[in-house]
C-alpha cells in the first residue's frame, strides 16, 4: 500500500501536469478595447535559409480582416467614374438613407457613373449586427470587414475602403472618401473639380490640407503618445471629413500602409503614408471640414461641409435641385 507521501507526490504531478495543458490551450488571438485592434500572432518557424532580409521584409500591419458583407460584383458591368467611401457607424440608419435619397443617390448623373458604398467595422451588439446585414440585403451598398468598430479603429475603416478599391474597383478613375454627416455637392465635385472630359489625373490627392502637429495632452480627443509618434510636426494631411484621390492611389496606400505603424488618428496616418509614397495632397478650400450656415450661392461653391443632420441634408439638397435656374 502506497505512503502518504508518495500518494502525495502523485498529486502534486497530476496537478502540474493539468495546469500545464490548461496553459498549452490557445487564447483568443485579439483583443478589442480602447485602443487599436492589432492581431496578435504566433512568431513563425524560421528556416536555415532565413536571413534578416526576409524578417524585415515581413508586413508590419497585415490587414487580413474578413469580409462579412461585401459587395464584390459591384464595378462588374461598367468601371464607375466615383467611387464614395462614406465611413459610417451601426446606428446612422437616417444618416445614409439620407445620404442615398440625396447626394449619394447613384442614379443622378445619366452620363457619369457613380458608386456609393457605406463602410463599417464588426458591432459588439448582435442585434445591430443583424439589422445592417438586412439593410445590406435591401441596398447592396455596405461592407463590412471583421474588426470591432469604434473611434480607435477608423483607420483601419479607411484602410478597408482602400483594400476594397484596389481589389474589386481598380479600373475606376477617382475616389472620395468622406464621412456620414457631410454634404457633397457632387455637381461640383464631378463637373469643376474632377472634370469628367479631361484626362485623368494619377497619384493625385485633394482635400482641406492641414499642417500640424500632435497634440500631447492625454485629455484632448486627437491626444498621440509621443512613443507612437515622436516627431513634432505631422506631415500634410487632408481632414478626414472629405478628400478626393485617383483611383491608382487607393493601391498605393493600402500595400504602403502594411509597412507603416498604424496611428488611431485616420487623416493623419493617411498623410504618414502619403509622404512615404512621395505624394503630396493639394490644398483645396472648396472642402470645408465645419459647419456653415445654409445658404444657395454659398453651397454652391463649396464641395463638403461638415456636421449636416439628415434633415438638414434633405432640406440643402431640395432646395438646391429646386433652385438650378436661379443665378447668383
Amino acid at each position: 500500500m502506497p505512503s502518504k507521501v508518495s500518494c502525495l507526490y502523485l498529486l502534486t504531478v497530476v496537478c502540474w501536469a493539468s495546469a500545464l495543458w490548461y496553459l498549452s490551450l490557445s487564447r483568443p488571438s485579439t483583443s478589442y478595447g480602447s485602443q487599436m485592434t492589432i492581431p496578435i500572432r504566433k512568431a513563425p518557424k524560421l528556416s536555415k535559409n532565413a536571413t534578416f532580409t526576409n524578417i524585415r521584409t515581413r508586413s508590419l500591419n497585415p490587414h487580413d480582416f474578413g469580409y462579412l458583407i461585401n459587395e464584390a460584383k459591384k464595378c462588374e458591368a461598367e468601371p464607375p467614374y466615383l467611387i464614395i467611401l462614406i465611413s459610417t457607424t451601426h446606428k446612422e440608419f437616417d444618416a445614409r438613407q439620407a445620404i442615398r435619397e440625396t447626394w449619394g443617390d447613384e442614379s443622378t448623373f445619366a452620363d457619369v457613373r457613380v458608386v456609393t458604398l457605406f463602410l463599417l467595422g464588426r458591432s459588439t451588439d448582435n442585434v445591430l449586427n443583424q439589422m445592417v446585414e438586412q439593410e445590406s440585403q435591401i441596398f447592396h451598398d455596405i461592407v463590412v470587414e471583421d474588426f470591432i468598430d469604434s473611434y480607435h479603429n477608423l483607420t483601419l475603416k479607411t484602410l478597408m475602403g482602400m483594400r476594397w478599391v484596389a481589389t474589386f474597383c481598380s479600373k475606376a478613375q477617382y475616389v472620395l472618401k468622406t464621412d456620414s454627416d457631410i454634404f457633397v455637392n457632387m455637381e461640383n465635385l464631378i463637373f469643376n473639380l474632377l472634370k469628367p472630359t479631361t484626362k485623368p489625373r494619377r497619384r493625385y490627392f485633394t482635400g482641406y490640407v492641414i499642417n500640424g502637429g500632435p497634440i500631447r495632452d492625454m485629455r484632448s480627443k486627437w491626444y498621440m503618445p509621443r512613443d507612437l509618434y515622436p516627431e513634432s510636426k505631422y506631415p500634410p494631411f487632408c481632414s478626414g471629413t472629405g478628400y478626393v484621390f485617383s483611383a491608382d492611389v487607393a493601391e498605393l496606400i493600402y500595400k504602403i500602409s502594411l509597412h507603416t505603424r498604424l496611428l488611431h488618428l485616420e487623416d493623419v496616418y493617411v498623410g504618414v503614408c502619403l509622404r512615404k509614397l512621395g505624394i503630396h495632397p493639394f490644398q483645396n478650400s472648396g472642402f470645408n471640414h465645419w459647419k456653415m450656415a445654409y445658404s444657395l450661392c454659398r453651397y454652391r461653391r463649396v464641395v463638403t461641409v461638415h456636421q449636416i443632420s439628415p434633415e438638414e441634408m434633405h432640406r440643402i439638397w431640395n432646395d438646391m435641385t429646386s433652385k438650378k435656374h436661379l443665378k447668383c
